[in-house]
């Protein structure tokens, strides 16, 4: 009930944006009273509103905070179902593990998962991912009628709706490290871990993770990540409005899973080959403690990387942690 009141009171505060609206009035349309509304005013300004409170003139919504609140992320939406459903936290250990518990309880697709912070983010292969306050820690529930051999081309979906999405809101040079890594330059920005559910009767669901470094201060990671890692504000030297930056993200996002969905893959990929930073660079690829050293000249319809040995022979890379080479 207190959500409730709660959207209700934000959707009236932002249709009258800089203006006051009365305490009874305000109560009234509601349908609580004024010492409820004045409970729930409060709770909004602990979230981060800026509500200013006059005894005559009532209350008046002068700032949002950037924050991915729920009710601001679904305000202006533009997606069918990607978004549509958003569980909300201020810290988690990791999204990827909360969506995978709400889509084994049925969550529908198109779900997502967003933490403020998470205690512990993994990368591939069980990595520590660090997610500070400021980033975008988000996770999306799918469940494509696929066969879960080719569950590992929604990373490469996800790399290019991430890619666009930076290039049309920031302007930034930006590419995609096979397999799941955004950089602008050579630096980290964001990274994509897609885990699949799988049974004996196929795909159940997949869990697309993304984290990307929005406003986050790079300056703080520990002396080992920071010269391969950058953020948006950084790179832009300025604060960045994560909700539109998600919005955009997420219609971007629904757009190519529709395509892949229908068979589109091939387009997709000839997209992720053009934003590739990867091929025509010598590569040294880390899987299960083996180390595979070559020229990365393509990647195939699967996903799968191909490298030229020094004996000219091609080798296919299925998976593994991928490190450009100078």
């Amino acid at each position: 009930m207190v959500l409730m009141n709660k959207k209700q009171i934000l959707k009236i505060l932002h249709q009258n944006k800089d203006e006051y609206v009365p305490r009874t009035k305000l109560a009234s349309e509601v349908g609580i009273s004024e010492s409820q509304l004045a409970e729930a005013i409060d709770k909004l300004q602990k979230e981060g509103y800026v509500i200013d409170s006059s005894p005559d003139k009532g209350y008046c919504l002068s700032k949002i905070p950037n924050r991915l609140l729920p009710y601001e992320l679904q305000r202006d939406l533009s997606t069918e179902y990607i978004g549509r459903e958003v569980h909300y936290y201020s810290e988690v250990d990791s999204t990827n593990e909360v969506a995978k518990r709400l889509a084994n309880e049925g969550a529908p697709e198109g779900t997502i998962v967003i933490a403020e912070s998470q205690r512990s983010g993994r990368g591939r292969r069980g990595k520590k991912w660090l997610s500070p306050s400021g980033g975008v820690w988000m996770t999306i529930i799918l469940r494509p009628d696929i066969p879960p051999a080719k569950a590992p081309q929604l990373t490469l979906v996800t790399g290019v709706a991430v890619a666009e999405t930076l290039d049309e809101e920031c302007k930034l040079d930006v590419g995609i490290k096979w397999p799941n890594d955004i950089l602008i330059g050579e630096k980290k920005v964001c990274g994509i871990l897609t885990e699949a559910s799988i049974s004996p009767q196929g795909l159940e669901y997949v869990v697309v993770g993304v984290g990307i470094d929005l406003n986050v201060d790079v300056k703080t990671f520990p002396p080992e990540l920071r010269n391969g890692a950058t953020s948006l504000k950084q790179e832009l030297e300025k604060e960045i409005y994560s909700v539109k930056l998600v919005q955009r993200f997420l219609k971007n996002f629904e757009t190519l899973y529709n395509d892949f969905k229908t068979g589109n893959f091939p387009k997709i990929l000839k997209e992720w080959r053009k934003l590739s930073k990867t091929i025509g660079l010598n590569v040294e690829v880390h899987k299960k403690g083996k180390v595979v050293r070559g020229e990365a000249v393509g990647i195939t319809n699967e996903g799968v990387l191909i490298l030229e040995m020094d004996d000219g022979s091609l080798r296919k890379v299925i998976s593994g942690e991928c490190m450009h080479l100078k």
